[in-house]
């Protein structure tokens, strides 16, 4: 595999932005037979990391470098701050496009990605799970498949949020900031539900993961069964496990697993 890390100007996010992209250009083979290089086009995943943490999370705590080599897949990771992948009107800054548009044409124009919405996936973890569903789902017509692991599904709960509370995460004053007037929230295009519901012809196929310890597992229950009424066809794993990397480990290789499932 190559790793390289890339630093560039962001028209969508108005500044420096940094992503690590790991491609499975060479073929290694132990029996004496030259490394194979190969030129793509590569299937694509885009992976989100968790509130507090970054683009390196996933290449040092899991084994995604590993099982994307087997599987012949390109990783593209980004850095989306404490964001929650949503664009801000407010700042300027907007990582819904910077995510659903902006990094997908510069990836593609630097690296030999494949083209195809088939090809192009798009993951995450608690808050980059909920970017992959809320992105995955508004820019259906490029992401084909989405893995939204212990997914920050938290629309319903938020809108409720009074300007003095906090709960074990931030306060009232950084959820308005993120996704705006909490009240105005659902029914828009940061609503998962919404969006799911009014997907039309281009649904991306959805795989669903949660430990059933976790403190998010309630709220991933619930979209479970929310897309389970409305007829959206999902892959839905729960598992005793809490919202660390031993749980996204074990579910990022099933949601991998998954993925070649679906394209047979």
């Amino acid at each position: 595999m190559a790793v390289l890390s890339i630093n560039y100007y962001s028209q969508s996010m108005k500044g420096a932005t940094s992503f690590t992209a790991v491609l499975p250009v060479e073929q290694m083979l132990f029996d004496g037979t030259p490394v194979k290089y190969s030129g793509g086009p590569f299937p694509t995943i885009y992976l989100l990391h968790g509130y507090s943490g970054n683009r390196m999370d996933w290449l040092l705590r899991t084994r995604i470098e590993e099982w994307a080599y087997q599987r012949g897949y390109a990783v593209i990771m980004p850095d989306g701050g404490n964001r929650f992948y949503l664009d801000n009107e407010t700042t300027g800054e907007f990582c819904g496009a910077f995510i659903g548009e902006e990094l997908i044409e510069i990836t593609r124009k630097m690296f030999p990605l494949s083209d195809k919405r088939e090809d192009t996936i798009i993951g995450g973890l608690s808050m980059g799970g909920y970017g992959a569903v809320r992105n995955g789902l508004k820019y259906c017509d490029t992401f084909g498949a989405i893995i939204a692991l212990s997914s920050a599904l938290i629309t319903d709960q938020i809108v409720n949020m009074k300007p003095e509370d906090i709960n074990h995460i931030a306060p009232f004053s950084y959820y308005e900031h993120t996704f705006g007037k909490l009240d105005k929230l659902l029914g828009t295009d940061k609503d998962p539900k919404h969006l799911a519901k009014n997907i039309g012809a281009n649904a991306p196929k959805i795989f669903l993961a949660c430990g059933t310890e976790d403190f998010l597992y309630e709220q991933n229950k619930d979209y479970h069964e929310f897309l389970s009424e409305i007829g959206y066809a999902h892959e839905w794993l729960a598992e005793s496990g809490v919202h660390d990397f031993n749980f996204w480990n074990r579910s990022l290789l099933a949601g991998l697993n998954w993925l070649k499932q679906e394209d047979k």
